[in-house]
């Protein structure tokens, strides 16, 4: 990718940021660089090409992450830093997840992509929840239907915690999103072993 390619990108993700998508348009990112309308359609044609590789780009990572599922160490510690990880990834971004459900109406391609995303973070929580079984973290669920609502919750609440964090005025320095980090690691906490609580205690502050 060009140098004035990522210019546009990273100064449209940083309006999109504060203004929000829809307040932003084609001529207030090309005035915000300096240039004309023409020559920054000459890179991008329409403001939701700007949007889609802006998408792409904050979902790469994500993508790596599943792709390489099962090759880094489960325990609390390295959950931990991968969850820390996401959201820090989606604050940089943060104007996506503020605005998803217009945006996914928006972009069918990126619908279709998130609509991946979203199975493949549940079949990569049974991985985790398997993992975590296997070394006698985490006990068996009472039924599949159990194991199926506590993934719901939990990647609902990492779909909508950015949002509820912007919609309160609250800072999202680091403290906070460690803070983020634990509240969802804690829908864990229930359904531990004994073992698995002493683990989790080693790493969650809270406790």
């Amino acid at each position: 990718m060009s140098k004035t390619k990522n210019k546009i990108l990273n100064t449209a993700r940083a309006l999109f940021n504060s203004s929000g998508y829809s307040n932003v348009t084609i001529r207030m990112i090309a005035q915000e660089l300096g240039m004309s309308s023409g020559n920054l359609n000459y890179h991008f044609k329409k403001r939701e090409d700007i949007l889609e590789a802006l998408y792409f780009e904050m979902v790469s990572a994500f993508d790596a992450r599943v792709a390489q599922l099962g090759e880094r160490e489960i325990n609390f510690m390295n959950i931990q830093s991968d969850i820390l990880t996401s959201m820090e990834r989606m604050v940089e971004y943060r104007f996506i997840w503020t605005d998803l459900y217009h945006i996914l109406q928006l972009n069918n391609k990126i619908k279709i992509h998130f609509e991946k995303v979203y199975h493949d973070r549940s079949k990569g929580y049974v991985y985790l929840f398997e993992t975590l079984k296997q070394r006698d973290y985490l006990k068996s669920f009472a039924s599949k239907k159990e194991q199926e609502l506590l993934i719901e919750n939990m990647l609902g609440f990492s779909n909508t915690w950015i949002y509820n964090s912007i919609l309160y005025n609250n800072e999202m320095n680091k403290n906070y999103m460690k803070k983020q980090s634990e509240s969802l690691l804690l829908m864990l906490y229930p359904y531990l072993t004994e073992k698995g609580k002493t683990e989790f205690k080693k790493v969650v502050s809270i406790f």
